[in-house]
């Protein structure tokens, strides 16, 4: 009985282990302050709602549009990639351009080219790392 128990708790153990290893991780690109920057997506759940750094996803871009973050490592606001998800969408009768930083996105709905809306139920976790 011992030595069935022993052997359970060290398979559990072992799987216990190597569940890190069998998260999926991918790599990607996104704009910060209008340039490119790489991302690490390593499946990390946060709460809806509680991402606290701003990523802004356009929906109906132009093309090469990627995701804009608001902050990045070295900014005094970063938090390590906790993201506050908003969709930014062109208006109608508006041509949607490639908008590549937080203050473009900005401009964009002061000019009412775009719609800025909060999407907390998409926030997510992931870091930004040099291109």
């Amino acid at each position: 009985m011992r030595l069935l128990l022993a052997t359970f708790l060290a398979a559990g153990a072992t799987l216990f282990a190597a569940l890190p290893a069998m998260a999926t991780t991918a790599t990607g690109q996104l704009f910060h302050d209008g340039a490119v920057v790489g991302t690490v997506v390593t499946p990390a759940p946060i709460a809806p709602g509680s991402g606290t750094d701003p990523f802004y996803k356009v929906t109906n871009g132009a093309s090469g549009q990627l995701g804009i973050a608001g902050v990045a490592p070295g900014d005094g606001a970063y938090h390590g990639g906790s993201w506050q998800v908003f969709l930014v969408t062109f208006n109608p009768g508006v041509t949607p351009y490639v908008l590549s930083s937080d203050e473009a996105v900005i401009a964009a709905g002061d000019a009412g080219d775009v719609t800025v809306t909060r999407a907390g139920n998409a926030d997510f976790r992931c870091p930004v790392v040099q291109p």
